[in-house]
């Protein structure tokens, strides 16, 4: 079968740029005994990938010169060689920025088998890379884990309408939290508290550390016990500044740095006068915690009690300049590319 991939053709001096990226047609190879060949219907952007395209210690090991960028598929099997796999089923997997990908199906959560389906009471495709996958899996994680969160709490999420931070919200809010969100734009806060049910939200674009500490005490006047954290920086210096006794923080991303640059932070004592827990956490490293995580992300995205918005490019070609637009917070949502 030919196909189109995006393979990384440079790494990133400092920003990464389109040039960092390149289209090429390849072939798949016939299958061997245990393998998969799945047809990719939608791509999954996610911040982790520039990460990826470094040459630098991290948690996962980066993406090679010339070979197809790292990321979440979904998408219907093709051709089969695998028993517990047949042609139609609906499949999620890491098949990379390409329309097709060959698993062997053989390792252990290399692709998963999902009942997908359009309408009422049911899950649709696209959202087992969403609030279904990996970025809700994330927030449930980090939430339930380490910030554990009581009723009547107060926290707060940055990137608040981002894949991430609009299910943390939401499963803060079911577990009784007052939840405070950050995001860039009137328009996403708006969408942040009317639709997805925050109890308010913080616009932080033009605004420096006074401006922004004096609107989270006006959203959280007891203080914050529990931060989700996305971005860093000044962000992250301001949420510090109002935590309370014994807050915990779950340190998702660092978005803020990921072109290198500095992040230090204002107050680091804090950590120590507050008595605060700081802990980062990377969510292929809890796999024992994805089905109940994805159960109860399931139902609820399946009865509307979890709610997420899209931001979708058209085919293969637009995903650097999606990518790129993540980054700089472009999208609204959860930021996919449709391939089918």
């Amino acid at each position: 079968m030919r196909y189109q991939r995006i393979v990384l053709a440079s790494r990133p001096a400092a920003e990464a740029t389109v040039d960092n990226f390149h289209l090429e047609t390849a072939d798949t190879a016939p299958l061997a005994d245990g393998q998969v060949l799945v047809r990719h219907h939608w791509l999954s952007l996610d911040p982790y990938m520039r990460m990826r395209m470094n040459d630098a210690k991290s948690y996962a090991a980066p993406v090679a010169i010339g070979a197809t960028m790292v990321g979440g598929t979904a998408g219907v099997v093709a051709e089969s060689r695998h028993p517990g796999f047949a042609v139609g089923d609906a499949v999620v997997g890491m098949g990379g920025w390409a329309e097709a990908s060959v698993v062997d199906a053989t390792q252990k959560g290399a692709l998963r088998k999902v009942e997908a389906g359009d309408g009422p009471g049911r899950v649709p495709l696209a959202a087992y890379l969403g609030a279904v996958g990996m970025p809700g899996v994330t927030a449930w994680v980090g939430l339930s884990m380490i910030i554990e969160p009581k009723a009547g709490e107060t926290l707060v999420v940055d990137a608040a309408s981002g894949a991430v931070g609009g299910v943390v919200g939401q499963l803060a809010k079911a577990r009784g939290c007052r939840v405070v969100g950050i995001a860039g734009g009137a328009d996403k806060c708006a969408y942040v508290k009317d639709e997805l049910g925050f109890d308010a939200c913080i616009d932080y674009r033009g605004k420096d550390f006074a401006a922004l500490a004096a609107a989270l005490d006006a959203a959280a006047p007891g203080g914050v016990d529990g931060l989700f954290e996305n971005v860093g920086g000044l962000i992250l210096d301001v949420v510090l500044s109002r935590m309370n006794a014994f807050g915990r923080i779950a340190l998702c991303g660092m978005i803020a740095g990921y072109d290198g640059q500095p992040m230090p932070l204002a107050h680091p004592r804090l950590l120590l006068t507050q008595r605060l827990k700081l802990q980062g956490f990377i969510v292929s490293e809890h796999m024992h915690l994805w089905p109940a995580a994805l159960k109860e992300l399931g139902e609820g995205v399946a009865a509307g009690r979890i709610r997420y918005r899209e931001t979708v490019a058209p085919g293969l070609a637009a995903a650097p300049e999606a990518f790129l637009g993540l980054l700089k917070g472009r999208n609204f949502g959860k930021q996919l590319v449709r391939l089918a």
